[in-house]
């Protein structure tokens, strides 16, 4: 396959970032996509120019870190983590357009890497989760309904991505931190934080200039790992239940 690559080059956060141009020859419709960047970034380097920066790590659709925007849609045309991309999926003399995440909370480092550590501060505002200590508790112990199990490991499949965050029209967070939320909140082991636990989080998304949710539902459409839109209400419900309890509102 011969391609055409529009890649967003940006030297730091304080300068200023523009689409490159680059051709690129011999790719095997086989390769992962970040495979096909390697080649790129080979021939760079090679030719003694500055390599193409991009976040990858577990190359497994595991970690979450690999994030691009291509041709517009987050992760690319499929419904999975870049890194599980392949070139099949496009074809011979295509053009394709290779940008970071587009949110104000993620603001860009370098080329296609962003800092997306305001997921780690929502997810620190959480606090703990109460266990006693010593030794393991009995595996029957504290009773789990199927049912919640099933939801809680539902959301936490979250890889943290931020794919959701760049579908999103408004730059939103509110997939991300539900299916934080509420992994948590429907398990015993989270009950003792429960209220304390939504309020801190959503106030810390609040903080970190994310954008406000509308429900367009871009969010759960470009999520790898098929986190639900109702994710969102159920944080919701959650919240409510909070501030009605502490008082707050």
């Amino acid at each position: 396959m011969k391609l055409t690559l529009r890649v967003w080059r940006q030297k730091n956060a304080d300068a200023e970032g523009a689409m490159s141009t680059y051709e690129v020859d011999g790719i095997s419709s086989d390769m992962s996509f970040l495979e096909m960047l390697d080649v790129l970034n080979e021939r760079l380097i090679l030719e003694g120019e500055e390599p193409v920066a991009f976040d990858h790590d577990c190359r497994e659709g595991i970690c979450g870190a690999c994030s691009l925007v291509i041709n517009g849609e987050a992760h690319g045309p499929e419904r999975t983590t870049t890194c599980q991309l392949h070139m099949r999926s496009f074809r011979d003399g295509d053009t394709i357009d290779i940008e970071p995440w587009r949110a104000a909370a993620f603001p860009v480092i370098k080329d296609l890497v962003v800092d997306r550590s305001a997921f780690d501060r929502i997810i620190q505002a959480g606090g703990y989760v109460t266990a006693p200590t010593g030794s393991a508790p009995e595996a029957h112990a504290t009773p789990v309904p199927k049912a919640d199990a099933d939801f809680a490991f539902e959301h936490a499949e979250c890889i943290g991505c931020g794919a959701c965050v760049a579908a999103c029209p408004n730059g939103a967070a509110m997939l991300f931190t539900s299916a934080k939320v509420n992994h948590l909140n429907v398990l015993p082991q989270g009950a003792p934080e429960r209220e304390t636990r939504v309020l801190d989080m959503v106030a810390q998304m609040d903080a970190e200039g994310f954008g406000g949710c509308t429900l367009t539902g871009e969010c759960a459409t470009a999520c790898p790992k098929g986190i639900p839109l109702m994710s969102i209400t159920g944080m919701n419900r959650e919240w409510l239940r909070a501030t009605r309890k502490s008082g707050k509102r």
